[in-house]
This record gives C-alpha cells, sequence and structure tokens, in this order.
C-alpha cells in the first residue's frame, strides 16, 4: 500500500470529534426548531437532544477530565490538547443549552398552549381545584417515598446519585436566630415524573412531579421555615475503565464498575436559573464543580421528560403517521425460511421492513430437528428478547449453541449481563467478549443437516440483535446460504472461541485483524483508477468518521479526481469542499424519523462495481478496537443497494450538507421536487410488499398464481 501524503495529514484539515458531535445534535435540535415538523415530534426531538448531551457529559466529556488529571497532554487529529478541548465544548454546550431552552420556552410551549395541552411550569400557578389535587396527590403518593436529607456538622453533606433530579433547600428554625442550614430531597424515579391534572374534555393541563414536592416541600421540614428551594441536577463521571488483565471474573468485576458509576467525580451540575447565590456556592463547594460546569437552566430541568409528553395518547394528530414495517417479499410465501434462503440470497431493510425474519430464522432453528448448531454475537438486546428466549429454548431442545454476549457494551451492561447468565442456565455455551477488544459484529451461524449434506445458513447485519430499535434504526441484513460464506461464519466463531484463525477468507473481512487495510486498499484502488482517467468513484454511508488514516486516504483521493459521496449521521471530522483538499467530497447527515444507522460501502472499480455492508463506522475504535465484520452484497442484490443510496442523496427535506466552513445546512431546493429519504424508501417497501401480496390473491377462477421455479424473488 502506498504511503499517505504528510500534507494530507496535517492538523489543520481536520475537525475534533466532539465537536463535531456537538454539531451533530445541533442539528437534530434544528428538527425541533423546524417549524413544519409535527409538534409532538419537535417534542421528541428536543427530548433526544437532551438526552444525547447527558450521555456526551457521562462518557466524552468525563473521558477528557480524565486525561487532564491525569496530565495527558497528546493532541487529537485536530491538534487539541484534553484542556483545549474542554475550553470548547464547555463554550459550545452553554450555547447549545440555551438554544434548547430558547425552543422550548418561545417555540413550544406556546404551540403546546395553542393546541390544547398546558405545561404548568410553576406550581404557584395552579388554580384552587387543582392546588387540593396537588396537596392530595403528594400527601397520598409523593410523600410516604420521599427521604430529606439534612447537611450539618454531625451528617455528612448527601451523597447525590448520578442523573437524579433533587430539590436543594435552605432552611431556618421557627425559634431562634439561628444559622441557614442546608437539606435536600430527591425527587423519586419510581414516580411518574409528569403528572396529569383534572382538567376539561379537549384539554390537557400537566405538571412537573417536582413542582408538586416544591408546593409542599415545607412538610417535609416542619420545625424549619423555607427559606429557598430549588431543583438541581448532576452529571457524574460514568466512562469506567476496566483492566481486564487484571480481572479473574470479568462478569464479577463489570458489576463492581457499575456500581461506581452512580458515584463518580461531578462533571455537570443544572440548576434552575436565578437560584439562591447562597444555595449555589454550597453545591458548588460540596460537589467540587468547576464553573465552567455550572448550567443555569431558564426552565424545567432535564428535558428527556418531553418524551413522556409524546406519548400521551389523543394526540396522533400531532405526530408524523407510524410507518408500519412490511413484510418482507422473498419470504411471502408458505414456504419456511430456510427454504427460502436456498432459493438466493434475502436482502432485509428495516424498520423499513420488518424485523421478524431475523426473529423467525433463530426461532425457526430453535425447533427444527434438522438443526445442529446455533452461533450467534450479541452486542444491545431488548428487555424481553425472543432472540435470547430462542436460542435458551434451542439449547434445551438438545442443540449445540454458542453465543458471545458483549459485556462491554456501554450501558446495556447490567441487561448483558442478565442474558447471559439466563442463557448459561438454560445450557448455552456463553463466552463474555474478548481480552481488550469489544465484539461488535452481528453475525449468525445456523448449521442443518439436509438431503445433501450440512449446510451453513447465515445472517449477517449493520445492526444489533434487537427487535425494539429495529423499528426505530435504519439498518440492512442479508441472509444467505452461501457455502463460502458459510465457511467464513465458521472461522469467524472458531475464532471467536479458541485460537483457530483459518490460512485464508473467501468473502468475509474483519477488524481488528485487516478491516483497515481492506478499506484502504480500496480507497486506493479508486485512486490508482482517476489518476488513469478512469471512472472511479466512492459512496459509503456510516454513523461516524473520524479516522485519520482513512480521511488522509480520501484526501487523496479527491485529490486524484475520485467522486467521493459520503452520508454520515453523527461525527464528521473530514472538511469538505476545501480546494486543494476535498474539492471533490460531498459529505451530508440525515436527521429523520429513523435514526440512521447502516453502514454501506460503496467502490465503482472502473465499472466492476463493488458493495460491501457491515457494523463497523470508520472511527479507530471499530477498525482497531472491536470485532468487526464487513461482508458483500453480491448480485442480484446490488440494485437494491444502489437506489436505496441514491435517495439518500437526493433527500433535501431531512439531508444537512456539510459546508466548508464546517457548518451544515439545508440543501438548496429550488427548482427541484421535495425528497424525504425515509418516506420514499417507507413507500417502496409498502409497494413491493403490495404487489408481492397481489401475485397470490386468488383469482377469478378461484386458481392462484404460483411463480414459476427459478423466476427471481420480488425484492
Amino acid at each position: 500500500m502506498a504511503e499517505i501524503e504528510t500534507g494530507f495529514l496535517n492538523p489543520k484539515n481536520y475537525v475534533n470529534r466532539e465537536l463535531s458531535w456537538l454539531e451533530f445534535n445541533r442539528r437534530v435540535l434544528g428538527e425541533a426548531r423546524d417549524r413544519t415538523t409535527p409538534l409532538f415530534d419537535r417534542l421528541k426531538f428536543l427530548s433526544i437532544t437532551a438526552s444525547n448531551l447527558d450521555e456526551f457529559f457521562m462518557v466524552r466529556v468525563a473521558s477528557l477530565k480524565d486525561m487532564v488529571h491525569a496530565g495527558y497532554k497528546k493532541s487529537d487529529i485536530a491538534g487539541m490538547t484534553a484542556e483545549q478541548q474542554l475550553k470548547a465544548i464547555a463554550e459550545k454546550t452553554h450555547e447549545l443549552v440555551a438554544q434548547q431552552y430558547s425552543t422550548y420556552n418561545r417555540s413550544l410551549l406556546p404551540a403546546l398552549e395553542a393546541a390544547g395541552v398546558h405545561v404548568i411550569e410553576r406550581h404557584e400557578d395552579l388554580t384552587g381545584e387543582e392546588g387540593e389535587f396537588a396537596d392530595r396527590y403528594f400527601m397520598e403518593e409523593v410523600y410516604p417515598v420521599l427521604t430529606p436529607m439534612a447537611f450539618d456538622p454531625s451528617r455528612p453533606f448527601p451523597l447525590v446519585r448520578n442523573k437524579t433530579l433533587n430539590l436543594a433547600a435552605l432552611l431556618k428554625k421557627k425559634e431562634g436566630e439561628g444559622e441557614l442550614e442546608f437539606a435536600m430531597v430527591q425527587v423519586p424515579s419510581v414516580l411518574p415524573r409528569l403528572v396529569l391534572l383534572p382538567s376539561k374534555e379537549g384539554s390537557c393541563r400537566v405538571i412537573l412531579l417536582e413542582e408538586i414536592i416544591e408546593r409542599n416541600i415545607q412538610q417535609l421540614f416542619l420545625n424549619y421555615d423555607v427559606v429557598t428551594s430549588h431543583p438541581f441536577r448532576i452529571m457524574r463521571n460514568a466512562d469506567f475503565s476496566l483492566d481486564e488483565e487484571e480481572a479473574v471474573d470479568l462478569l464479577e468485576e463489570i458489576k463492581k464498575q457499575l456500581k461506581k458509576r452512580q458515584w463518580g467525580e461531578v462533571i455537570r451540575l443544572e440548576i434552575e436559573e436565578k437560584a439562591d447565590k447562597r444555595l449555589l456556592k454550597i453545591l458548588k463547594k460540596e460537589l467540587s464543580v468547576e464553573e465552567a460546569d455550572i448550567f443555569e437552566i431558564p426552565g424545567a430541568l432535564d428535558l428527556t421528560f418531553l418524551m413522556k409528553l409524546y406519548g400521551l395518547p389523543g394526540y396522533d394528530h400531532l405526530k408524523t403517521p407510524s410507518h408500519k414495517p412490511q413484510p418482507v417479499p422473498a419470504l411471502m410465501n408458505e414456504d419456511d425460511i430456510f427454504t427460502n434462503i436456498r432459493k438466493g440470497d434475502i436482502l432485509l431493510m428495516h424498520p423499513y421492513e420488518t424485523f421478524d425474519p431475523v426473529v423467525d430464522f433463530v426461532r425457526t432453528a430453535s425447533r427444527d430437528p434438522e438443526v445442529l448448531a446455533i452461533k450467534q454475537t450479541l452486542y444491545r438486546v431488548s428487555g424481553n428478547s425472543p432472540i435470547v428466549a430462542a436460542l435458551a429454548a434451542a439449547a434445551e431442545n438438545g442443540k449445540q449453541v454458542f453465543v458471545l454476549v458483549e459485556l462491554k457494551a456501554r450501558f446495556d451492561e447490567e441487561n448483558n449481563i442478565l442474558w447471559a447468565r439466563k442463557l448459561e442456565k438454560a445450557g448455552c455455551h456463553v463466552i463474555y467478549g474478548l481480552l481488550g477488544l469489544k465484539t461488535h459484529s452481528k453475525i449468525t451461524l445456523v448449521v442443518r443437516r439436509e438431503e445433501d449434506g450440512i449446510r451453513r445458513y447465515v445472517h449477517l447485519g449493520t445492526g444489533n440483535y434487537n427487535d425494539s430499535t429495529a423499528r426505530l434504526y435504519t439498518d440492512c441484513g442479508l441472509l444467505t446460504c452461501h457455502p463460502l460464506i458459510g465457511e467464513d461464519a465458521t472461522a469467524v466463531f472458531n475464532m471467536l472461541s479458541g485460537y483457530s484463525e483459518p490460512l485464508n477468507w473467501n468473502y468475509l473481512s474483519l477488524a481488528p485483524l485487516w478491516l483497515r487495510s481492506k478499506f484502504l486498499r480500496l480507497i486506493e484502488r479508486e485512486t490508482r483508477f482517476a489518476r488513469a482517467g478512469k471512472p472511479a468513484s466512492i459512496t459509503a454511508k456510516m454513523n461516524a468518521l473520524c479516522d485519520k488514516e482513512i480521511i488522509a486516504a480520501l484526501y487523496e483521493a479527491s485529490c486524484a479526481g475520485v467522486k467521493i459521496r459520503l452520508v454520515v449521521r453523527g461525527i464528521c471530522s473530514l472538511k469538505a469542499g476545501i480546494p486543494g483538499l476535498s474539492e471533490n467530497i460531498e459529505v451530508r447527515s440525515i436527521v429523520g424519523e429513523f435514526l440512521e444507522h447502516a453502514r454501506i460501502f460503496i467502490f465503482e472499480n472502473d465499472g466492476s462495481e463493488e458493495i460491501y455492508m457491515g457494523s463497523a463506522d470508520w472511527m479507530p475504535r471499530n477498525l482497531d478496537r472491536r470485532v468487526e465484520i464487513l461482508f458483500p452484497v453480491l448480485e442480484p442484490l446490488k440494485e437494491r443497494i444502489r437506489r436505496y443510496m441514491e435517495l439518500e442523496l437526493e433527500d433535501n427535506l431531512k439531508a444537512h450538507v456539510l459546508q466548508p466552513d464546517g457548518t451544515y445546512e439545508k440543501p438548496d431546493r429550488r427548482g427541484k421536487a421535495p425528497v424525504n429519504s425515509q418516506e420514499a424508501l417507507c413507500r417502496l417497501a409498502e409497494e413491493a410488499a403490495a404487489l408481492e401480496r397481489k401475485k397470490w390473491e386468488p383469482k377469478e377462477n378461484g386458481r392462484v398464481f404460483i411463480p414459476a421455479a427459478g423466476e427471481p424473488d420480488a425484492q
């Protein structure tokens, strides 16, 4: 492989990943600010920005603070030290939060009022009848759950849990002079935060739980006068590092670390705007919070409650109509799933098409007497996973079942520990990931005895085996019994469970072994073709792009004349449209009803186009520190992927185009028909299913059309 020119590696040619992520969250916020977006969808998007920001602080900001504490001085790809990044992040996040609350206060609350939904922001604004209801609700439902906590010389400052909402108060004894005393009470997360008030038909009035508690806070401190009280919330460092070499039992070590997550360093304090300065001073001192990490909030803290508001019944007319995932045409017959896979590879596109075939694949295998073994990797699964249930049933039915459960899936560790234990009890052979690596690949192998011998069936995907998120995330999958892919799948599981590595691979490429070099070779090949005056282009879609070596190779390709079109949902450290660097690179980000999650890579290859899908983004962690799989899309399925990508590149409603100055703008729609790629893909799935359904409808003479043997499956 040719060396990349050093000029392409200059830090000035790159964007810091954290600042790029904040730009992504700003794009999500843009959907909440867009008045053409249905009102309740705007609430949902604003809630998502708040949830995103919480995770950003707990993981990314936390990691940077750890670097500063450790004296780590190395710069990132954009030439910024951890300290410089924290300073820039503080400035940008304060701007973002100000924008969030401007959207909430000035736009969404008035729009909700107009729609008959009244969010009572201050308990003082309750009517007499509502006040009586709130007081009764407090005494009957809330008061028994609360635990007021004092802080004085005999009692240390209360331990404040991560992400919890609390009320802090200054108290004064009813008798005598005495100094002001501090106390607090946690707003219980076991109770609904959104409380519906009695209201007339056609109207909805709600108040937040903390307002009801604040209204009645005197009941918690009967011997005191409450001088002032304000809600506050903290974020703690939740990015735990694990010394796997020292961890004798990975499972137990992760359990311990999960408990520590609640008590990590405080990295963010949110408090009601215009809070009493004396109160703020105590919190700042006792929580050891820096000034830059204090956010004075002009409204309700923790806007994730808006997702509950979004879920209120009776307001579907203020939401985007929900899409029902469609059946897969190739499976709309009476044949079992194995018979259908033998007819030809089957492409799955979620959530446009249903996730049911993936569940059915594992479930059918668990019951089929001819199935000998099932092997699967699990990264994130749903709370009541039908796939886990099917794997457990397969083991109980006497089949060989091997499952790699990745315990290091951030914020899903507890869930995965639970499932791992359940699978072990059922008789599955379970391993908990690999030392020093996260297993992020999505692969299932079913080994079946058939008349002509052993046949291997494989599912490969870009998204998790999670039936819940499959309704919300855009992902692709492949069902195949291609013998050579089956061989590779066996080799993958042998590597995961033991020490076996094949001498050569047929179709699959793996990280961290050689996926990086594979991508670099493919990019370099397009560069060579462009220099030779041959057709050369790269079209790729992913969640994030921040690998320096990959970006430098793309810059080189651009300068050689390769046309590069990228769809990058989130982080993008590449600069687009810069003369002499990236004038042939276009980057767009789609933020729509579904979360864009698929990874697709198309290389023109001088007219012999190659298309790949996989689980890896172009990030160092995916290419160097995770087990990832890249797999090819073969004919006749390529055309559907081409169409999929062309629609995303034509999107002018939900797409944002990266500008040379690092900002994102909506495409110019003048003279163009409006295109929402997600809506278009929903329609295509509906039309394909309707067409296939029509084939099987009884005709007037009572006969049913049966496609001739060998007729291509409707895709």
